[in-house]
């Protein structure tokens, strides 16, 4: 069967805290519920940021980080050294020396002895205030990885079991002036082993992960990041830390523990509103009246509200009303208009204590997920309105930036985002197998208008998805459940994912859609009771689609579906980046170290396969140059593969034949790297663009046209996301392989590309075309073709190859040179060919930063290429480090 869809599990959402202690073997019917795996919480991310906070005013709370050195000890005290909090066990020891990098060479199976052990972090602390003036003090661990015991003054306060949780324990009896705090920690996998065991009624698949992944068992028993045990593109890292902050909090009356806004746009009455909702720890035996003021000055809209605190875990929710006068401008996804957001300021003025002041970001946006019937076809539409527009969705799949979240800075996040919304892309699926992401990575997706499939007040959050994959894993039974024993798993799918996630998600989040999975068959799904016979159906839905062996140019083997939300190949990263955590002998395609790397059952073959096809293998005999050749090689073929899929997806947009098409979104997978390895990437871990990325750029431009061959036609779409109709000249040349010079150019003018569609604006045989340009056959000639209109609109240049490169007449060995110069903060590359170069590649090596184009077919003697740096390099540097490569320099 040639149709390979990768099976991904996932993370579930997160189980309200737990402070209380943790029975031996609790498997509560949610934990047991996670049949098929691994629960996900799936977001689709616009691109767009969110509410930041600060709290203000005399009398407020005392507020002491615990951050910084900590004692940490494994299990018999053999080791002990200073660990940083945030962090982890393996960075810590990787920071005193202990250890080497642990993404170095064969060390994530070396270092498997770190996760197996059991690790204690401590350390005292003097109480930085009179403990007699406060009412109420907590210790308040925002994340805690994942199994611990949390002790104070050798007093237990509880237990840790979910990685994505923050607890608060009530420490006022017990704190003292100079305290000891201890978390000791169990081994994950040794805790998610016993948990499995304990769960005896049936078994929970899968088991344990393929050989090939080198990966530990029974992620499924355990609350915590699902890839951390080992996944198809990732190592196994189970680590234990307390990886995010750590504080102690003393206050008064009442103290504010969450706050968030939504917006909504009331249609019956024509205007925006925006939910405030607030919850409170409540100290005061009796209820707290008081004001809460809302004020956003760019819209001239105050309003106050008297409110009253109930005891306990008080919450106020404020229902407040935009003024109709207000010109209050929408946020929009990347590409689409501005990402305008309102600096808000709410003011809790309580009879009681003291003033709080939340300082926080106000978006409008409006997001519809519509699935109705289509005119010519079966099924129902699967597309997302963000204002009342429809969007095509462009993007990728996000997944951990590193295995080890305290490496993972906001300068990661940004360079990562920032290069897809520079890729065009609007949209990134959050793959619910890794962790709730902070909350800088939404900011930034809101600031940048990227839609994310997460966190209720982000603008960029559009989507929920309940799992990954756990539909289709049972409908296409992929872990061999006898027919019998099948509904005790469907019951529990219905269990976890709709009666308990679904349930939780839409009462605290009104304003976006919710899908029980992905793929998922969409209302067809609920109606076969959230279990449809085929969740790949492409007249319902998104389809996830994978297909290693079939020429991934062939057009006619993708699915005309509705949303491709998961599709992609592999390819390897740069030679720079794997020459960081690898020595010289490791340096061939077939190495222990290149198996080693490759957790993709049989992927090295299958990209060598699939490259195969169209290429040459590299036969050089100097083994290194063999390396880079085929790295390079790799990287061609997912480029080309991925372009393909992609511009299929985007020209069958507009139209259905035989009852199939109106895809609206194309998210390959995936965005980024976890380690430097083999993967679905078009992001190598560091942030450096594989070629994938620069193609990415262009076929998800604004405007493209796409060309695709069918029964020997030549048909060209204009495919377009902007907002209003063009009349623009279509450019068609056609290059003989042999020369420089263009064999024939066609000029069509006049050419009406609509708004946000995909219409045919050229048709012609092939052989009509070779007979009108001479001297041209299918292997001596390639076709070029772009979009030109008024006031400098131009479209990216595509290509067309009229046969496999391998079988081209007429290619010459090239010499490309490059000259370097500045120009303020950017460097100018002045390319030049004296033939034909397919594929021309610049690398510059561990200079960070990345090229205005690359990859490109140069059919012109001379091509100005921009580098933008990410950090300071200079002229010298970048001209020492420059490799250019073309495919004849494959040999």
């Amino acid at each position: 069967m040639a149709v390979r869809r990768r099976r991904r599990g996932a993370a579930a959402p997160p189980e309200p805290p737990a402070h209380s202690g943790r029975r031996p073997c609790r498997l509560s019917g949610r934990r047991a519920g996670a049949a098929m795996g691994r629960a996900a919480l799936l977001l689709l991310l616009l691109v767009a940021t969110a509410a930041r906070a600060g709290v203000s005013a005399a009398g407020g709370p005392e507020v002491h980080s615990l951050r910084g050195t900590w004692r940490l000890g494994n299990g018999n005290g053999s080791v002990v050294l200073r660990g940083e909090v945030p962090g982890c066990v393996h960075t810590a020891l990787h920071r005193r020396g202990l250890i080497q990098d642990p993404y170095y060479r064969f060390n994530d199976v070396m270092y498997r002895w770190i996760s197996l052990d059991n690790w204690t972090y401590s350390r005292t602390f003097k109480t930085p205030f009179d403990i007699r003036k406060w009412q109420k003090v907590n210790l308040v661990f925002e994340g805690v990885d994942t199994v611990a015991q949390i002790l104070i003054n050798n007093i237990t306060l509880g237990r840790t079991d979910n990685m994505f949780n923050r607890y608060s324990f009530d420490i006022t009896s017990v704190i003292k002036e100079v305290n000891f705090v201890e978390v000791r920690f169990l081994s994950a996998v040794s805790y998610a082993a016993e948990q499995s065991r304990c769960h005896k009624a049936y078994s929970i698949p899968p088991a344990c992960p393929p050989p090939v992944q080198k990966g530990e068992c029974h992620a499924n028993f355990i609350r915590k990041e699902q890839c951390s045990f080992s996944w198809d593109w990732g190592p196994s890292f189970p680590t234990q830390g307390i990886w995010k902050d750590v504080r102690i909090e003393a206050y008064n009356h009442y103290h504010l523990i969450y706050f968030s806004l939504t917006s909504f746009f009331v249609k019956s009455a024509q205007q925006w509103s925006l939910e405030i909702e607030s919850i409170f720890d409540v100290v005061s035996s009796k209820p707290i009246a008081g004001l809460v003021t809302v004020n956003i000055p760019k819209l001239q809209m105050q309003q106050t509200f008297s409110v009253k605190l109930q005891p306990g875990e008080g919450s106020i929710v404020l229902l407040v009303n935009i003024n109709k006068s207000s010109a209050v401008e929408a946020w929009w996804p990347n590409g689409h208009g501005k990402q305008t957001g309102y600096n808000m300021t709410t003011t809790f003025i309580m009879e009681a204590g003291y003033q709080i002041e939340k300082f926080s970001k106000a978006y409008f946006r409006t997001v519809e997920l519509v699935q109705e019937p289509i005119p010519g076809s079966p099924g129902l539409s699967f597309y997302f309105k963000i204002n009342g527009r429809p969007i095509f969705l462009k993007g990728s799949n996000w997944i951990p930036a590193d295995s080890f979240q305290d490496r993972v800075t906001y300068d990661t996040l940004w360079l990562l985002l920032k290069s897809a919304a520079d890729a065009n892309m609007n949209a990134l699926r959050v793959w619910g197998g890794g962790v709730y992401e902070q909350d800088e990575f939404y900011n930034i997706c809101d600031e940048i208008g990227i839609m994310v499939r997460r966190l209720k007040s982000h603008p960029s959050i559009i989507l929920w998805s309940g799992n990954n994959e756990n539909e289709a894993a049972i409908a296409s039974n992929w872990f061999s459940i006898p027919y019998a024993d099948r509904e005790v798993y469907i019951k529990d799918y219905v269990l976890l994912y709709v009666k308990n996630i679904r349930e939780i998600v839409l009462t605290e989040d009104k304003s976006r859609p919710f899908i029980a999975s992905s793929p998922t068959n969409g209302l067809e799904s609920v109606k076969e009771g959230w279990l449809s016979q085929n969740p790949y159906d492409t007249h319902y839905g998104d389809t996830h689609f994978y297909d290693y062996s079939n020429d991934c140019w062939n057009w006619t083997v993708y699915p005309k579906t509705r949303f491709a939300s998961e599709y992609g190949f592999q390819s390897w990263p740069s030679f720079s980046t794997i020459e960081k955590v690898s020595s010289t002998e490791d340096w061939s395609y077939t190495s222990n170290f290149s198996l080693h790397r490759q957790h993709h059952e049989n992927g090295n073959d299958q990209m060598l396969q699939q490259i195969g096809h169209h290429f040459k293998l590299p036969q050089s005999t100097d083994p290194i140059k063999k390396f880079k050749d085929t790295i390079y090689l790799t990287q061609v073929m997912q480029a080309q593969c991925i372009k393909t899929e992609t511009e299929f997806y985007r020209f069958s947009q507009s139209e259905i034949i035989k009852g199939e098409g109106h895809t609206m979104g194309a998210l390959y997978w995936q965005l980024n790297d976890i380690w430097q390895a083999p993967s679905w990437a078009s992001l190598e871990h560091g942030g450096k663009w594989k070629l994938l990325h620069y193609f990415a750029q262009n076929f998800f431009a604004p405007l493209l046209p796409v060309a695709y061959e069918d029964k020997g036609v030549l048909y060209i779409y204009g495919v377009s996301d902007l907002h209003a109709d063009r009349k623009l000249t279509l450019r068609v040349v056609v290059h003989a392989w042999s020369s420089l010079e263009p064999v024939c150019t066609l000029a069509k003018d006049g050419v009406t590309v609509k708004a946000q569609s995909a219409v045919l604006i050229y048709k012609e045989s092939i052989n009509n075309l070779l007979e009108r340009c001479r001297n041209c056959t299918r292997k001596s000639c390639v076709i070029t073709f772009c979009l030109v209109g008024e006031g400098g609109l131009q479209s990216p240049m595509n290509h067309h190859f009229l046969s496999s490169l391998k079988d081209a007449v007429g290619l010459e060995k090239t010499h490309l040179s490059a000259s370097v110069s500045q120009r303020d903060d950017v460097y100018i590359f002045v390319l030049q060919t004296t033939a034909i170069a397919p594929f021309v590649s610049l690398d510059v090596g561990r200079i960070k930063g990345r090229f205005s184009d690359n990859g490109f077919l140069m059919t012109e003697k001379k091509k100005v290429v921009v580098f933008y740096p990410w950090e300071p390099t200079s002229v010298e540097e970048l001209e020492e480090s420059l490799t250019l490569t073309s495919l004849v320099d494959v040999v």
